[in-house]
C-alpha cells in the first residue's frame, strides 16, 4: 500500500479524543498504538485487542509518526554534565 492510501487512515477532528491523531472510524489515537508497540504490545496482540483494527491500520500510525518526525529537530531529553561526558 502506497504512502498516501495509508496516511488517509489517520484523521484529527477537535471534537474527538481533543484534535488527536486517531485512526478513521475509530476513537483509537495514534499515540495509543505506539505506546502499545514500543512497551512489548506485538501486532497480533494489538489486533487481537482490538476488533477490526487491521495490519494496515497500524502500519499507518508507524508511517504517520516517521512523517511527523521528519522535519523535527532533535533536543536531548537531559543535558548530561561535563563530568559524565568526560568519563568521571
Amino acid at each position: 500500500m502506497k504512502d498516501e492510501q495509508l496516511l488517509n487512515r489517520i484523521t484529527m477532528d477537535p471534537k474527538i479524543m481533543v484534535g488527536k491523531p486517531i485512526i478513521k472510524g475509530t476513537r483509537l489515537t495514534v499515540e495509543h498504538v505506539l505506546n502499545l508497540l514500543a512497551h512489548g504490545a506485538t501486532r497480533a496482540e494489538v489486533l487481537k485487542e482490538y476488533e477490526g483494527l487491521t495490519r494496515d491500520d497500524i502500519q499507518a500510525c508507524l508511517l504517520f509518526a516517521t512523517k511527523a518526525l521528519e522535519s523535527t529537530t532533535f533536543m536531548p531529553l537531559m543535558e548530561e554534565s561535563a563530568n559524565a561526558i568526560s568519563g568521571r
